[in-house]
């Protein structure tokens, strides 16, 4: 009979090892990074906003659109004979086909300059607008913008002394 104790006490104790054991259970994971085609933009063609003719009295505004196409307000008028050189901002935006993207154009006045005499371009203007799509790798961005003219304003070629910066960034 004091078998019984005895084996008893050893079952209990086991009992009670087993119950303190903790379970423990190992996952693995592996880490991946796709590194994608870099974004990237060039310039192909500069704005120009072409020939403009002003009064002496009454200032306006020439208002040039992505697609290349001009307009005038107040007392600018555009020649019809001799309209210049007219275009638009052109770049080309390029990266991993079909990803979007961010356009952000100016949001400063850039200064043009002949000599003393200064304009400026605001209200800048992209086709696409705000973002874009790389179809096959690479999509052109249209940049059109208002120029500001002042009544009398002097005669020359206005020239921005810096350029003016277009980004574009992954979505």
């Amino acid at each position: 009979m004091k078998r019984t104790p005895i084996l008893f006490l050893a079952s209990f104790t086991m009992a009670c090892l087993a119950t303190a054991a903790h379970a423990q259970e190992t996952a693995s994971a592996t880490a991946t990074a796709t590194i994608v085609t870099p974004i990237s933009i060039t310039k192909d063609v500069d704005m120009n906003f072409g020939n403009v003719a002003v009064q002496s009295t009454t200032g306006g505004t020439v208002v040039l659109t992505p697609a290349g196409t001009r307009s005038a307000t107040g007392g600018v008028t555009l020649p019809t004979t001799a309209t210049g050189t007219v275009t638009a901002a052109s770049f080309t935006v390029s990266g991993t086909s079909g990803y979007s993207y961010a356009i952000t154009l100016p949001s400063t006045a850039l200064t043009i300059t002949s000599g003393s005499n200064t304009m400026t371009v605001t209200t800048f203007t992209s086709d696409p607008s705000g973002t874009g799509t790389l179809t096959g790798g690479s999509e052109v961005v249209n940049v059109g913008a208002t120029l500001n003219v002042s009544a009398a304003q002097a005669a020359g070629t206005y020239v921005s002394a810096t350029p003016f910066d277009v980004t574009v960034n992954y979505n």
